[in-house]
């Protein structure tokens, strides 16, 4: 994944997206610091189920679920 600062970002804006429609990622820096990643939409919708499973059991940390296990959430999350 190619790095690319903030200020190029902004000038480069559009040819970046251009390249992003084709399947590249970019890595956007602060000072240096990675601050955000540029990525083809289709690419952020392909969560890694672990991170589903762990996000339900947080919710349910926080959350009354009524004994509802993390199974019958995910199928009815389908539905």
């Amino acid at each position: 994944m190619e790095t690319v600062g903030a200020y190029e970002a902004k000038t480069h804006l559009s040819e970046l997206l251009e390249r992003v429609k084709k399947g590249e990622q970019f890595t956007i820096t602060k000072h240096g610091v990675p601050v955000a990643v540029l990525r083809p939409v289709e690419e952020y919708k392909k969560n890694d189920p672990r991170d589903t499973i762990r996000e339900i059991k947080e919710f349910r940390k926080r959350h009354r679920t009524d004994g509802i296990s993390v199974k019958e959430m995910i199928e009815e999350g389908r539905r």
